[in-house]
Order: C-alpha cells, then structure tokens, then sequence
C-alpha cells in the first residue's frame, strides 16, 4: 500500500467520512461491486483504519449476470486482504417471486436488485451501507448528501434531506431507518482514475482495451453474451474495447478503445467529452430512470 502519508485533500477528506461512519454506526456495511468505485473504497478504508483490519464486511448483490473477470477479481481481493464477503443472489428474489425477470429486447436485471439488496439490508440489520457513488456521474446522484437517509421502507426523499455545513456528518436516525454513505461523492471519474494509477491498484481486466464479441444497437456497444437479447440482424463483431464503468453484462455498454495501460486510460479519460454513465445501458430508459430507482431504494 503505497504513498500513506503523501497529502491528497480527496483522500483525507474520505477517510474522515469512513471513520465517522465506523464512529456513528453500529452496523455498517461497505457494498461492493467489483468495479474501480468500490475497489478505491476498499483501499480507503484500508488506511482509515490502518493498521486494524477494516471493521465491517463487504456485501455484493449478484444479479448473476456479471462480467466474470468481475468475479474473480472480487473473490481474488477479499482472499487477499482477509475481508469478510456476503453475497445474495438477484436469482433468490426471482425464485421466491419477489421480483419477476424482465423479458425482451432491453431485459435487464439491473433493477431487480433493488429488492435483493433491501432484504439484505433487513436480514442483517445493516444501519448504514457505504457505496462509491459520484455526484459527476449522473443528475440524481449529483442530489445526494454524504450521509443520505432512507426510510423504513429503503425510500429515497431528494427533497427532505439534511444539511451537511462545515463537513459535520449526523448520523442520528430512527428506528428502521438506514443512511446510504458516499465518502468518494466528491470525486471525479479522473479522479478516481489517478488515484488508482498513483497507489498502482489492480483491477478487473475488463478496465483495459482488449478484444471481445460485441455488437451495435442505439449507438452503444453491447457484449454479445447469454444473458444479452440480441436480434438476428444485429451482427457480432470482434473489436478492441474496454469498460468505463461495470455493472452486470445486459447493463453496460463498452466503448471502443486502445488504451490498455493506466497512463492510457488516465490519458482517454482526461479528453473525454462524455459522462462514464453514457455507457450505462439502464440509465437510458428515460431521463430519470436514475432517479427513480434511487427513490425506490437503488443505490
């Protein structure tokens, strides 16, 4: 773990809010998707609480979709580092109907983990759930508090939230009610990338340009997988691409690219014109198809 004590106000700044939750909350947990958001959370609390082990669990909603190279990557860290790993299954909910699987030619489990990840939440009792959530990425995000309160019910209010004045965090809440933490809110996507570029991170492969099957639709570049509905017009191609941002395989888009490095990613992102949440297939649905997730109890 490198440049410990080199001073990054973003960093200091997150590792404030990682020990604040640790210091307010009796359950808290840090949710982890595998993606570069989550993985720079984990480093963080690595030197909030250095040299203590990081105090509270990682927990990832599997929709059984993912990228596999996102697997293994998690399971290779959390082996690594000696973290404890909770995982619930999108598939259960749909097997106990508490969710039905969407069908057709946008079918996507992306929502469907909302349900999943509120049972979750209920199972452990959970009182705050840490998430790599940026305000850059998207216009309901850009709404949230550091400390964003949800209901008895895992709802969202943009319009009934507290002021955070002079980076005081309340984490004061009621019976039932949870705080979803943002401690990287304040990052941009470039940001998060030379962060991980000055710590040299390991990530998931799929963060590189690299040949893959893919095919086009609406002007985004889809993985031609299993779990993808694709037309019999639609044409599979082999093309050098990479992710931008990861979610499951029916929920991202790629993005053509020969960046293949760290410096050259760092390099494409610094000239990018165009949000990392372009290539979020689910944000296209309508124009607040954010927003009205989160209000439901989406991350």
């Amino acid at each position: 773990m490198s440049n410990l004590f080199i001073p990054n106000p973003k960093e200091a700044e997150s590792i404030h809010i990682l020990r604040e939750v640790a210091a307010q909350f009796e359950k808290p947990v840090l949710l982890f998707s595998g993606g570069k958001d989550s993985i720079t959370l984990v480093r963080l609390a690595q030197k909030a609480f250095y040299p203590a082990r990081i105090p509270f669990p990682l927990l990832h909603i599997d929709t059984g979709h993912n990228f596999p190279e996102t697997i293994e990557f998690r399971d290779k860290l959390v082996a690594e580092l000696g973290l404890e790993l909770i995982v619930r299954n999108v598939q259960d909910s749909i097997d106990q109907g508490k969710v039905t699987e969407e069908r057709g030619r946008y079918a996507s489990r992306n929502t469907l983990q909302t349900t999943t990840l509120l049972d979750a939440i209920e199972e452990f009792k959970f009182d705050a759930c840490i998430g790599g959530a940026r305000r850059d990425e998207e216009k309901a995000r850009a709404k949230e508090r550091v400390f964003s309160v949800r209901d008895d019910f895992g709802q969202w209010d943009e319009k009934n939230q507290r002021p955070e004045l002079f980076d005081m965090l309340n984490g004061k809440i009621h019976q039932g009610q949870n705080v979803r933490v943002f401690p990287i809110s304040n990052w941009t996507e470039l940001d998060v990338w030379e962060y991980i570029k000055n710590e040299n991170m390991e990530i998931p492969s799929i963060y590189f340009a690299h040949k893959r099957e893919v095919f086009f639709r609406d002007g985004m570049v889809w993985t031609a997988n299993q779990h993808v509905y694709r037309d019999n017009s639609e044409e599979v191609v082999e093309r050098m691409v990479r992710f931008r941002t990861v979610g499951d395989m029916t929920c991202t888009a790629a993005v053509l690219s020969e960046a293949d490095t760290l410096e050259a990613v760092v390099d494409e992102i610094r000239l990018s014109t165009i949000s990392e949440r372009g290539a979020r297939i689910d944000d296209k649905r309508s124009e607040a198809a954010m927003e009205k997730r989160k209000k439901v109890g989406y991350f």
